[in-house]
């Protein structure tokens, strides 16, 4: 989707300044917020990319004015409505300081937490996939502007790149937000000319590589 989260090579948007010595938290309930955001994902009821759609699902106003974990707040929230764990209505009790019943059992609980950080998980797919393209192969990116999910970066949608590594079967992050459908298919690191990106402007020496799955990419004409 082409939402505020977007923000490779836009311009206008601030300097970035590195905090000294920043702290993981700034703030006691941000912690709180990344530990029920995981604790939540134990219910797997949604995987990693319908996890960063609903945080990417905001207005452009109301993302770019809330802080990260204000952002993760929202997606969580947004979760648990959908997935019926959480009704709408207990949400607002709670930040009116009221209380409301619990709907559903808690997720994770404290001894079990190592365990399910430890595990981890992995998008990729043990599957045998015929790639589309090899290295050295001149790409275009298709220029396709989904309303969905999608992790084809916007500057690069259209841009004329050389593959430079296959890195083998991944889940295709587009169909898995909507309804878990995985479609493994490759993914490969794909370099894009500084000048092919930005103009002539650009440094004739600097280039950018990016990620792209199969479906993203097409033959260089």
């Amino acid at each position: 989707m082409n939402g505020a989260q977007d923000m490779g090579g836009m311009q206008g948007m601030g300097p970035v300044r590195p905090e000294a010595d920043e702290p993981v938290f700034h703030a006691r309930w941000e912690s709180r917020v990344l530990a029920m955001f995981l604790a939540a994902g134990a219910w797997r009821r949604w995987n990693i990319d319908m996890g960063r759609f609903a945080r990417e699902n905001v207005p452009a106003v109301d993302y770019l004015s809330r802080s990260y974990y204000q952002i993760w707040l929202h997606g969580l929230e947004t979760l648990l409505v959908e997935r019926g764990l959480v009704a709408r209505a207990e949400i607002d009790a709670a930040n009116a300081g009221g209380h409301a019943e619990r709907s559903a059992d808690p997720p994770l609980v404290p001894g079990a937490v190592a365990g399910v950080l430890a595990r981890g998980g992995s998008a990729r797919v043990a599957a045998t996939i015929a790639p589309k393209f090899a290295a050295g192969d001149a790409v275009r990116t298709v220029n396709r502007h989904p309303r969905g999910h999608t992790r084809a970066p916007r500057y690069v949608r259209g841009r004329a790149g050389t593959i430079v590594r296959d890195h083998g079967v991944f889940v295709f992050p587009d169909t898995h937000a909507v309804d878990g459908t995985q479609k493994p298919q490759h993914v490969y690191a794909v370099r894009f000319a500084a000048r092919e990106l930005w103009g002539a402007d650009a440094s004739p020496r600097d280039s950018v590589m990016v990620d792209l799955w199969d479906d993203y990419l097409e033959p260089a004409s």
